[in-house]
């Protein structure tokens, strides 16, 4: 708490109406105010050096007027006033608008600071309505994401009455203050907002960017130990050896490596708590059903949770094959299963007739809580909230979790969204695995695309046209139902075509997908909703429509769909807008196959929040912490997090009292958002 001034509208200078327009900004009490930090700073401290004075740079120059300041009326309510400055060598015209004032309070001969952006050219450059300040004005200006009715003065002004009513009570304790060598809170928040030197914006800065970041690598390990006890269903006897035993074909390195390491992890008396990453088509799911059947064979029930129907039952399937030769019994539970036969699936469980239970987000609501629970899996971690992964680790007494991600997550982000996870990491393809050609195209090219997608269909193949809209909108951008409807009774006329996407009815999706898998259908015109659970070996081409559209790393996701038989995979990327960065962008996926190298690109591309595709990915939405610039501050955030949550797992003590109401909060608005 810095302020004992909860609603805005009491603080000096606000009132009804500015309550109203600062609300808009997400600032509605003292402590929002002053945590609303300045997104970037007007340094007139330091002066632009006469060789950067050029056309299109915003600059800070000291310059005498050398003209008189000449007044010219353009129409009614429209004033010109205009003069000559002098910096060095340089002549520079100035025009002010409609400023009588400012232009009265002027003098020829006398020297200002001038701030601005430079415009015309090299040889006569111009100022059009710089700030001006006297020339003894030195200070650091900050600059607000603002919208329409509030000006950064206005809000400059109401930030520094709000800090004569702030009592700044400490939110990191005093150990951490003093290891990490942070300054004050009341040091770092009255120079963030009006720093006193460079230096102490970059030790405020660096105060509150730690904090950040603490908190939320404190509000990880705190949200997961909530439902998790200190001891776990320990697995005491290893039966991975019996399992490959049994399988058709041989396991990478990768795929054995990471069972080890998960076996290892629940043997031991916490429960385990991994993340297992591995690129498109990489082989995760075996490693899934070698821990359920490690599981199962001590005693113990697994769940997999899936995002979607469609991906859940492809698990079950793949699942229900690795074990036919085995006495592992798998079930599907999914939102469309009746209260009876979801009362009889945790019936049988209790019994022990069920070992691996597969479903969607309908396991975490089954009510089944206090069954013998012993691995929790969740697949495409991202797509599921920090409340959601809690509520799964909840099944059963202390299960050990495991979560998997087929979006190769690059090391900064891993480290912030899952910091409370051990990482497995599977970076090698199944024998035989086909690598999948690439090709970046313009539109005017689409013709000979598809005659390529027709040489596949006719030679047996299926394959994919992926658009990125269901229906046609106000864009140029193609359309999945549109589309559909062209190639049905035009160039694929003669050809057997579905459609699928993300409206339609699960009961029709499920028809759709059953036709491709059989081969009923030869293409598949359709949304990003093949991302996830789609595995045909027979596809082997797939387009994809306005590929600007789309992250490189769902782009690399998508185009994972094909190739994964014995035939060759080809995919191309046809661009809809022409724009020559697009194609620098997609040279990336094009020449490249590893999806760590294009998640790591893709993430400098899109930040954070774009990159994991939603708000439900667990990670609060940062004010002034920056997962690149600042990855060594979290890097020390999260030790600093790991040691204290390990001294206090709940943040139960006194004094972290404060600390565990600061996550509780963040969090809870994260989720809001």
């Amino acid at each position: 708490m810095l302020s004992n001034i909860t609603d805005i509208r009491y603080l000096k200078g606000v009132g009804e109406r500015r309550a109203e327009l600062l609300k808009k900004l997400g600032i509605d009490s003292v402590d929002a105010l002053l945590s609303f930090y300045p997104r970037q700073y007007k340094d007139l401290s330091i002066i632009t050096p006469e060789n950067e004075v050029v056309p299109g740079a915003n600059v800070c120059i000291k310059a005498q007027i050398i003209t008189p300041i000449t007044e010219h009326y353009v129409r009614k309510n429209m004033m010109l006033y205009k003069f000559s400055v002098k910096s060095g060598w340089d002549i520079i015209n100035v025009t002010l608008f409609n400023t009588k004032y400012k232009a009265k309070a002027l003098r020829q001969g006398c020297e200002y600071l001038f701030y601005g952006k430079v415009s015309g050219g090299i040889f006569a450059k111009e100022l059009s309505s710089p700030e001006i300040y006297e020339t003894n004005f030195n200070k650091i200006i900050p600059i607000y994401r603002l919208k329409s009715g509030i000006t950064s003065k206005t809000l400059s002004d109401i930030i520094k009455n709000a800090l004569t009513k702030a009592d700044f009570t400490e939110t990191l304790p005093q150990n951490i203050l003093k290891e990490y060598n942070l300054c004050s809170l009341e040091y770092a928040i009255r120079n963030i907002h009006f720093p006193a030197s460079r230096q102490a914006l970059n030790i405020a800065k660096n105060r509150l960017v730690f904090e950040e970041l603490f908190l939320m690598q404190c509000g990880i390990r705190y949200f997961g130990n909530i439902h998790k006890n200190s001891s776990a269903n320990k697995i005491t006897a290893d039966y991975t050896a019996e399992f490959y035993s049994a399988l058709p074909f041989t396991p990478t390195n990768s795929q054995k490596r990471s069972v080890a390491e998960a076996v290892y992890d629940m043997g031991l008396n916490t429960p385990m708590n991994r993340l297992l990453q591995g690129d498109v088509g990489s082989g995760k799911t075996l490693v899934a059903a070698a821990l359920c059947y490690n599981t199962a064979k001590n005693g113990f029930a697994s769940v997999l949770m899936a995002p979607t129907q469609i991906l859940a039952e492809q698990h079950f399937k793949t699942l229900s094959d690795f074990f036919k030769n085995t006495n592992i019994k798998c079930c599907l539970l999914t939102g469309a299963a009746t209260k009876r036969q979801k009362e009889n699936i945790k019936a049988e469980v209790l019994k022990g007739n069920i070992n691996v239970i597969v479903g969607t987000h309908a396991v975490i609501y089954s009510d089944l809580t206090n069954n013998n629970i012993g691995l929790v899996i969740t697949d495409e971690q991202h797509r599921f909230g920090v409340e959601q992964r809690a509520k799964l680790s909840s099944l059963g007494k202390s299960p050990h979790t495991l979560v998997m991600s087929a979006t190769p997550i690059p090391r900064t982000l891993a480290l912030a969204a899952y910091g409370d996870l051990k990482i497995s990491t599977i970076n090698e393809y199944p024998k035989g695995r086909q690598v999948i050609e690439s090709f970046a195209i313009d539109s005017g090219k689409r013709e000979r695309a598809y005659n390529y997608v027709k040489k596949h269909l006719d030679s047996g193949r299926q394959g994919y046209i992926v658009c990125p809209l269901v229906e046609d909108g106000e864009t140029e951008r193609i359309s999945a139902e549109n589309l559909y409807k062209e190639l049905s009774g035009g160039m694929f006329k003669n050809y057997k075509l579905g459609l699928l996407h993300g409206k339609m009815s699960a009961a029709s999706k499920e028809k759709v997908m059953r036709q491709f898998s059989s081969g009923e259908i030869e293409l598949l015109i359709s949304t990003t909703v093949i991302e996830v659970g789609i595995d045909v070996p027979n596809s082997a081409i797939m387009v994809i429509e306005n590929a600007e559209c789309f992250g490189l790393s769902q782009l690399h996701q998508l185009r994972g769909r094909v190739g994964r038989g014995k035939y060759k995979g080809s995919c191309i990327f046809i661009l809809g807008n022409g724009d020559p960065k697009e194609n620098k962008r997609l040279n990336i996926i094009t020449n490249t196959q590893d999806g760590f190298k294009i998640a790591e690109e893709d993430l400098k591309l899109r930040g954070p929040g774009d990159f994991l595709g939603n708000r439900q990915h667990g990670l609060p939405k940062f004010k002034i912490a920056d997962l690149f610039a600042d990855f060594k501050v979290l890097e020390k955030a999260q030790k600093a997090a790991e040691n204290l949550i390990n001294c206090d797992r709940l943040l139960s003590s006194e004094q972290n009292k404060n600390l565990r109401e600061q996550i509780i909060n963040m969090f809870k608005n994260m989720q809001a958002n």
